[in-house]
């Protein structure tokens, strides 16, 4: 499969990450196990234990079609489909998450390619979970520092947004949001009733990566997700404001 042909893959498939484990741990993240399904089964089994919402795919196709669903990917990269490293290269072309290799190949040059195909960290086997946490921690660390320009929580009309957790409540109904959905919300919701032009959105959400469609797509996924299309509205030929539908005049 060409490059061309991966970039095209649907994004819209859903997946769950179950409840975790009720310990107490301060962050809770969703992890995407993309592994032959014998080596995933003990991290998928131990990592909830600390806290954290795990789901698990056996195929690269798999990781790239719903890669954006989570918050950090362990990706394993002796695939059945596509060699891991180039999956690696696919999912950084597209977007920033954390990767995080986890892999048999223990040599220094399997560890070279792996970083320089855009993985954060390499780790070979075997390693201890204790030590897998303490990678994630830190790759986590340093993709998502403290924000100082952000309140731990947003609230806008019946829409809650908790920055600290990534939760979103509408009217009293939580929704599943991905990650770029989530940072175009809180964007909007931290500007509410103020157009924030097409530009600014891509350059700060998407690195000004990503074409007017791409938006234009998120948009209508979080406007069927809020249960109404009256909450963001398109200004013509500049952007979008977030206004919240109790609010908009009849």
């Amino acid at each position: 499969m060409e490059r061309s042909d991966i970039r095209k893959l649907d994004t819209e498939l859903d997946i769950n990450f179950p409840e975790p484990h009720p310990a107490v741990v301060d962050r809770s993240w969703r992890i995407l196990i993309a592994a032959a399904s014998e080596d995933s089964g003990n991290l998928a089994s131990e990592l909830p234990r600390y806290g954290h919402k795990i789901a698990a795919v056996d195929t690269g196709i798999m990781a790239m079609k719903l890669f954006d669903r989570a918050d950090i990917l362990l990706l394993d990269p002796d695939l059945p489909d596509f060699d891991g490293f180039e999956v690696c290269r696919s999912i950084r072309a597209r977007d920033t998450m954390p990767i995080i290799l986890v892999t048999d190949r223990d040599s220094e040059l399997d560890c070279v390619l792996g970083l320089r195909s855009g993985a954060d960290d390499y780790l070979a086997r075997p390693f201890g979970i204790r030590e897998l946490i303490a990678r994630i921690d830190s790759v986590m660390r340093r993709a998502r520092p403290e924000p100082c320009d952000k309140p731990p929580a947003v609230r806008c009309g019946s829409l809650q947004i908790d920055n600290a957790t990534r939760e979103v409540v509408v009217q009293g109904r939580r929704i599943a949001l991905t990650r770029k959905e989530f940072d175009l919300l809180g964007m909007l919701a931290r500007r509410p009733g103020i157009v924030v032009p097409r530009h600014q959105i891509l350059r700060e959400v998407w690195d000004g990566s990503w074409s007017r469609h791409t938006l234009d797509t998120h948009v209508s996924s979080l406007r069927m997700k809020l249960g109404s299309s009256d909450w963001i509205v398109a200004v013509r030929g500049i952007g979008f404001k977030l206004i919240p539908p109790a609010t908009i005049a009849p």
